[in-house]
C-alpha cells in the first residue's frame, strides 16, 4: 500500500516537471536558455560602461569595435575612418565624465598630422547611450557630432593647404630678392611662390577647417563652422632664377622715375629674363602679361615678313605716301610726313606706316600671322617659370589686315613679347623667354618652327643698326656705341589722348623693351627707359 503511493507521487513529479518544461518555465525563466531583452532606461552604469567601451575602442585605433559600439555600426564606421584619414586626427586620450542618465560628456585630445606639419587638438563633446534593438544591451546612440560637436547636416572635418608653400627666390648668382628692396618683383615672386613653392622644399601652412556642404546656406551651417587650427608655413623652398640683381636695381630705379612704365630686359643668346619691372601697383603684370597693340614696333616682324618676301630691300626704292588707302580705311604717317623718292632703309628708320600698309595687298591675310608664330615664336605655348602671355597676332582681313602690319587691328603685346621679338631680330633664331630654368620641374621651352631666312636677318637686322644710329631711335640710343639696334612705337588707343609710347632695343647681348601707358611717341618716352637701363647695366653677369 505504501509502497503505490510512492510510486504515485514519483510519476506525479515527473508530470510536473515536463509540463513546466513544455510550458517553457523552468530554470532560466525562457525558453532554450535565453535571457530576456533588457528593458527600461539606461541606468548610469551602464551608459558609463557603454561609453567607456566605445572611447577606448575609439582611442586604441579599433575603429571597427568602437562602431559596433553604436545603434549604426555602418554610418559610425565610415565617419570613424573619415575622422582619421579625412581629417588625419588620431584620437590620443578619451576620458569620459560623469554621465547625467543616459548622456556622458568626454573630453577629447587628438593629433592632427599632415603634410608634415603636427599639432595637438582638444575639445570636448557628448553622448547618448540607448538600448540596442533586440537585446537591449547599452550602446551610443549614433550621430556625427559625437566625433565633433561641430559635425552634422552635412558638415565635413577637412584637412588643406592654407595657401602656397613659401618661396625664396635668389638672382642667378645665388643672392636674395627681397621684395622690400625691389618691390617691382613682388608680382613675381608671387607667381614663383605659387608654382614652385613645393617643388622649391618649402611647406605651405596647413589648416583643420569644418566645412559646411556646398549646397547648405548660412542658416544650416553649424556654429562651429571654421577653422580648427591654422599651422603657419615651414621654412622656405630656394629657387634660383635667372634675374640678375644688378640689371633688376637699374630698371627698379628707371621705371620709379617714371609714370605707369614697364620693362623686360633679356639676354638674345639664351632668352634668361634679367630684370622685370613696373612701376605702380599693375607695371610689372603689364610686362609680363600686359596685352597691349604694340604699335610700330610690330613694324620689326613686318619688315622680317617683306624682306623673305622680297617686297622690300634695305636700299631699294620703296614708296612712303602721306597717306595710303587699303580697305576702306585712308592710314597716316605721323605728322602727315612722306619720303619722296626714298628706300626702304628711311622708311624703316623714319617708321613709315605707309611704306607698310602700300604693301598689303601683296600680302595673303594669313602671312603675318604665320611669321610671327613660325619665326619670332608669337601665340605658342611659352613656359617663362611664373605667369605670361605669349602675344597674339591673329589673322586679319580687309582694312584689319592693313592696320595689323603696323601693329594695331587685334595684335596684341608686351614689354616680354617685344623684348622677345628684338632678341630674335638680333640673333635670327627665336629662344623662349625664361625667368626659371626649364630643369627645374623638366619644362619645355617653347621653339620656332623656322629661323628667319640668313639674308632677311642680315638686313633686318642692318634696318635696325640704321634705325638706332640715326633714325627714330637715335635720340634714345645716343651714348651707346657698337652692336645696337632699337625700333620705336606709338599705339593709338581709341578713348585715350595720347598713345601708348613703345620702344625696343638691343646693345651686345642685352635687350630691352618697354611701354609707357599714354606716354606719347615710344622715342621720347619708353625710348630713354630703354636707354638708360642698356647703358647703365652694362655686361650682365
Amino acid at each position: 500500500m505504501g509502497g503505490e503511493r510512492g510510486r504515485r507521487r514519483l510519476w506525479s513529479a515527473v508530470a510536473l516537471a515536463l509540463a513546466l518544461a513544455g510550458t517553457g518555465a523552468g530554470l532560466g525563466g525562457c525558453s532554450g536558455g535565453e535571457r530576456a531583452p533588457r528593458t527600461g532606461p539606461v541606468s548610469a552604469a551602464e551608459a558609463r560602461s557603454a561609453a567607456d567601451g566605445f572611447l577606448h575602442a575609439w582611442s586604441a585605433g579599433d575603429l571597427d569595435a568602437a562602431a559596433r559600439r553604436t545603434d549604426d555600426a555602418h554610418a559610425a564606421g565610415a565617419a570613424l575612418r573619415e575622422y582619421r584619414r579625412g581629417a588625419h586626427l588620431a584620437a590620443r586620450d578619451l576620458r569620459a565624465g560623469t554621465p547625467a542618465g543616459a548622456r556622458v560628456p568626454f573630453s577629447v585630445r587628438a593629433e592632427f598630422a599632415y603634410e608634415g606639419a603636427r599639432a595637438p587638438l582638444t575639445y570636448r563633446s557628448e553622448l547618448t547611450v540607448v538600448r540596442g534593438a533586440g537585446d537591449g544591451q547599452p550602446v551610443v546612440r549614433w550621430r556625427p557630432q559625437v566625433l565633433h560637436p561641430g559635425l552634422g547636416a552635412g558638415t565635413r572635418l577637412v584637412a588643406r593647404r592654407a595657401g602656397a608653400a613659401p618661396v625664396r627666390a635668389d638672382d642667378r648668382t645665388g643672392e636674395p630678392l627681397d621684395v622690400r628692396a625691389l618691390p617691382s618683383l613682388a608680382s613675381v615672386l608671387d607667381g614663383l611662390r605659387r608654382t614652385y613653392g613645393r617643388s622649391a622644399g618649402g611647406r605651405p601652412g596647413v589648416e583643420l577647417r569644418l566645412v559646411p556642404p556646398a549646397a547648405a546656406g548660412e542658416h544650416a551651417r553649424p556654429s562651429g563652422d571654421g577653422a580648427l587650427l591654422s599651422l603657419p608655413a615651414g621654412a622656405p623652398g630656394r629657387l634660383r632664377t635667372t634675374l640678375d640683381r644688378r640689371v633688376q636695381e637699374v630698371a627698379e630705379r628707371e621705371v620709379a622715375r617714371r609714370t605707369d612704365a614697364s620693362l623686360v630686359v633679356l639676354r638674345p643668346s639664351t632668352g634668361e629674363v634679367l630684370a622685370v619691372a613696373g612701376s605702380g601697383p599693375d607695371g610689372s603684370r603689364t610686362a609680363l602679361e600686359g596685352r597691349l597693340a604694340p604699335g610700330s614696333t610690330m613694324k620689326m616682324i613686318t619688315g622680317s615678313l617683306l624682306l623673305e618676301k622680297k617686297l622690300a630691300a634695305p636700299d631699294r626704292p620703296h614708296p612712303c605716301p602721306r597717306t595710303a588707302s587699303y580697305g576702306g580705311w585712308q592710314f597716316h604717317n605721323v605728322d602727315d610726313f612722306a619720303i619722296s623718292g626714298g628706300t626702304f632703309r628711311a622708311s624703316f628708320a623714319a617708321s613709315c606706316n605707309t611704306a607698310f600698309v602700300t604693301q598689303a595687298g601683296r600680302l595673303a591675310d594669313g602671312d603675318l600671322a604665320r611669321q610671327a608664330r613660325d619665326v619670332f615664336g608669337i601665340g605658342a605655348h611659352w613656359s617663362v617659370g611664373v605667369p605670361a602671355f605669349a602675344g597674339e597676332v591673329p589673322v586679319e582681313h580687309a582694312a584689319s589686315k592693313a592696320a595689323a602690319l603696323i601693329g594695331q587691328a587685334g595684335v596684341r603685346m608686351n614689354p616680354l613679347t617685344m623684348a622677345s621679338v628684338v632678341a630674335t631680330a638680333r640673333t635670327g633664331r627665336f629662344r623662349q623667354p625664361y625667368l626659371v630654368a626649364p630643369a627645374v620641374r623638366h619644362r619645355d621651352l617653347a621653339a620656332p618652327r623656322r629661323a628667319l631666312d640668313p639674308a632677311a636677318h642680315a638686313q633686318l637686322r642692318d634696318l635696325l643698326h640704321t634705325t638706332a644710329a640715326s633714325g627714330s631711335a637715335a635720340g634714345a640710343m645716343a651714348g651707346l656705341r657698337g652692336d645696337i639696334g632699337a625700333k620705336t612705337g606709338s599705339a593709338e588707343v581709341t578713348g585715350q589722348k595720347e598713345p601708348n609710347g613703345w620702344f625696343a632695343a638691343w646693345h651686345g647681348d642685352l635687350a630691352a623693351a618697354a611701354v609707357m601707358l599714354r606716354g606719347g611717341r615710344g622715342g621720347e618716352s619708353s625710348g630713354p627707359l630703354v636707354a638708360a637701363v642698356l647703358k647703365a647695366a652694362g655686361t650682365p653677369r
